[in-house]
């Protein structure tokens, strides 16, 4: 039978070698996990986007029915002002209080 042995440069080689193995083992491992967690990212941003959509439309809904609410206010103060009656102000004060109630249902909706 034939003794093998190593010298310390071989054994430094191979164990440079395992070394290797490992770290692209690990940079496999590595990547994988990345490749999951994009995925999981970018499922979560579509998320956020149709979020950000609901909200921008909500808030216009709001917007609007603010200025209804002010410029109800306003015809309110004109109408008593000028003495133009109470009606004016009133219809225009149930348009707005109508345009609260459906922009509430749309959002329960």
């Amino acid at each position: 039978m034939r003794d093998m042995t190593l010298t310390l440069m071989e054994a430094g080689w191979l164990l440079v070698a395992l070394m290797l193995a490992i770290l692209l083992f690990a940079c496999i491992i590595f990547v994988a996990n990345l490749i999951k967690t994009v995925k999981n990212a970018n499922i979560i941003l579509e998320d956020v986007q149709v979020v950000t959509k609901i909200t921008s439309e909500r808030a216009k809904d709001v917007d609007q029915i603010i200025t209804d609410v002010s410029e109800t206010a306003c015809n309110i103060s004109n109408s008593l002002k000028n003495n133009q009656g109470a009606l004016s102000g009133l219809i225009s004060l149930f348009k707005a209080i109508a345009s609260l109630k459906n922009a509430v249902k749309k959002d329960e909706n």
